[in-house]
Formats: C-alpha cells, sequence, structure tokens
C-alpha cells in the first residue's frame, strides 16, 4: 500500500489593515502579503481573511463569492462595542503597490443560523 499524501496546511489568513475601528460603506482595508496581488486587484479569489481595525482590535473574515463578499465573525471593538457577524459587499478592489485595497460597499445579507440538530 503506498504511504498516505502528507497533510496540506491550511492556505492562509492574509492581514488586512482597516482605516476605522469597524466597517461600514466606504470604509477601506489593505489587504497585505497577497501572492499576485494585481491579479487578485483584477479577478479576486476566495481568502480568508485577518482584518486589523485602527484601534488596534482584529477579527476573522472571509471573501468569498460573485459578487465579493466580506464575511466577519463576531467580535467587540477596544471600546468595548460588541458586534455581531456581519456581511458586507466589497464595491471594488484597487492595486496599491503591493497591497489590494478594498472598498466596503453596503451591508449583505447575513447566512441564516446554522439548524440545531
Amino acid at each position: 500500500m503506498p504511504p498516505a499524501p502528507p497533510p496540506q496546511s491550511p492556505p492562509p489568513a492574509y492581514q488586512a489593515l482597516c482605516s476605522h475601528t469597524h466597517l461600514f460603506p466606504g470604509a477601506r482595508c489593505r489587504l497585505q502579503g497577497l501572492p499576485h496581488p494585481e491579479a487578485f486587484a483584477a479577478d479576486p479569489e476566495p481568502v480568508d481573511v485577518h482584518l486589523r481595525f485602527s484601534d488596534g482590535t482584529a477579527a476573522p473574515a472571509d471573501l468569498r463569492g460573485d459578487p465579493a463578499t466580506l464575511t466577519v465573525a463576531a467580535h467587540t471593538t477596544a471600546a468595548g462595542t460588541p458586534l455581531d457577524e456581519s456581511a458586507w459587499f466589497v464595491k471594488g478592489f484597487t492595486l496599491d503597490r503591493d497591497e489590494v485595497e478594498m472598498t466596503i460597499g453596503a451591508r449583505a445579507p447575513s447566512p441564516p443560523p446554522a439548524a440545531a440538530g
């Protein structure tokens, strides 16, 4: 019997520096460390994201779909404000040197809660 292939590492979560303490239409986040930022800006692929907000807090998120939608996990701001999970359409992607700036658009419908089972 041939040996099992080595387990694959999960894809990395790319850091995104956000210009504010929370997301809203028009907010901007700069994706860093993408292997091919020019290609990503032209045709974004699904990726896991680690958002870092201007108040020093962070939240995991994922970028998926067409239209591109950023789903952010529930988290608490540095001021102590709890924010529920939220989903946002991404209005656009712009290449800036080796980073890609995402401009947040309107709120997207949140996925329905998982059924208890």
